[in-house]
């Protein structure tokens, strides 16, 4: 039986995914570690526990190159447009936002990458962002769409982390509700990111994946940003594994 493992190493979570004639047959997903290794390692073992052949194993991400016993390696930008497709075959565009960088990729008709935009300089925008702010005001990412639910974004001026911060402090001083800048936060991070996508050279039905597109209220402002609707799936945290995998299985069916 032919099996195909893609681990993605993410800046902050762990991804893998192990596909038997393109189904999706266990996944796993941890925080990654000060030692990434450790987090491969644990995936590897994990996707291939029980199996009588050994898979093949494509390594991406991150931390790609941090253990020796991958049969390929393979960029995020390729095994994230690839994963995509394989959710939601419409797909024309993607809109990850991980951890600590985020990434917009266009792709033609057939799913072939035509274009990509890569923000890995800066934390603004990313999950770290939004997790940093919702921490210093008391809350936790999970919790956004129940307590920004309804609520009027405040505006604020800042997307840089250390300033946001500083400007979520003031703002809260100024009894402003933390539920208002929580909500203007992730108004700032969704039009932003609208900013982002708008730059590629072609457009079409977009696919929101990463750790972010868990947040529901974040879809739904930068579907209002972008005025076109914005999809997610279940499994879109997998989209950089996933693609992984698939090229693994067809490199191995060339064989």
């Amino acid at each position: 039986m032919t099996y195909s493992v893609g681990i993605d190493s993410g800046s902050t979570t762990t991804k893998g995914v192990l596909l038997h004639q393109g189904a999706i047959v266990r996944r796993f997903m941890a925080p990654t570690p000060f030692r990434p290794a450790q987090a491969i390692e644990a995936a590897w073992d994990c996707l291939y526990d029980g199996l009588e052949t050994r898979p093949f194993l494509t390594l991406t991400g991150y931390g790609r190159q941090l253990v020796d016993f991958a049969d390929k390696q393979v960029t995020e930008i390729s095994c994230h447009g690839l994963g995509a497709r394989f959710l939601a075959p419409q797909t024309r565009a993607v809109i990850d936002i991980g951890g600590q960088d985020s990434k917009a990729i266009a792709l033609d008709d057939d799913g072939n990458l035509v274009d990509f935009l890569m923000n890995d300089k800066c934390a603004a925008g990313t999950g770290r962002f939004l997790e940093v702010i919702s921490r210093t005001l008391g809350a936790s990412v999970e919790q956004l769409d129940e307590i920004t639910r309804g609520v009027e974004p405040h505006p604020l001026t800042s997307m840089c982390t250390v300033f946001a911060e500083s400007e979520a402090i003031g703002l809260r001083s100024a009894g402003v509700a933390p539920e208002a800048i929580l909500a203007g936060i992730i108004n700032a991070m969704a039009r932003r990111s609208a900013h982002f996508i708008s730059r590629l050279t072609s457009q079409g039905p977009l696919l929101f994946t990463g750790g972010v597109s868990h947040c529901g209220r974040f879809r739904e402002l930068l579907s209002q940003h972008l005025g076109q609707p914005v999809a997610t799936h279940e499994d879109a945290q997998y989209a950089g594994a996933l693609g992984a995998a698939l090229i693994g299985e067809n490199l191995r069916k060339r064989r």
